[in-house]
């Protein structure tokens, strides 16, 4: 029978997984929107959003759209599309790895959570949001959490291999 720490571990692991494939699952569905968007004319689009929803161009969230659009209508589509794949891949093979309990993927998680840190610390700084403080604080404790099971996983580790 396990004990109450293992199988909240193994909870812990599975929500874990299940936040990293929903990641990929959105980088996927956001590739699609764009290949769908790709022989449209973006901005047009979005002024013809802007305006049925009558708008204010000029006002913050409208301008951001316009502008998106601008950079979107000047970037290749199919470049941006294969990162997303790529992305979604990894998110995909490391939510496997970790539901299957694979010290490769805690070790990917870990490794890749880590790189955003420095990147979301700065965007804390330059714009400090409730919801970007918790995602930092989030994607912290995941961070800590897989080298705590690495570390776990060493440590029980090392005594089977000095025998």
């Amino acid at each position: 029978m396990p004990s109450y720490n293992n199988t909240r571990q193994t909870t812990t692991l599975h929500l874990i997984a299940l936040f990293e494939a929903l990641k990929g699952l959105a980088a996927i569905a956001a590739s699609l929107g764009l290949l769908r968007l790709a022989h449209h004319d973006l901005q047009a689009l979005a002024h013809a959003l802007i305006g049925h929803f009558h708008l204010d161009p000029e006002a913050h969230y409208p301008r951001l759209l316009l502008d998106e659009a601008a950079l979107l209508a000047n970037t290749d589509l199919r470049q941006v599309v294969l990162l997303l794949w790529a992305y979604s891949a990894i998110r995909l093979a490391e939510a496997y790895g970790l539901w299957r309990d694979r010290a490769w993927a805690e070790w990917l998680t870990a490794a890749s959570g880590a790189l955003y840190l420095p990147l979301e610390i700065s965007h804390l700084l330059h714009r400090s949001t409730w919801i970007n403080a918790a995602v930092l604080i989030l994607n912290m404790a995941v961070v800590v959490y897989m080298v705590a099971r690495l570390r776990r996983r060493r440590i029980t580790a090392a005594p089977a291999s000095s025998i």
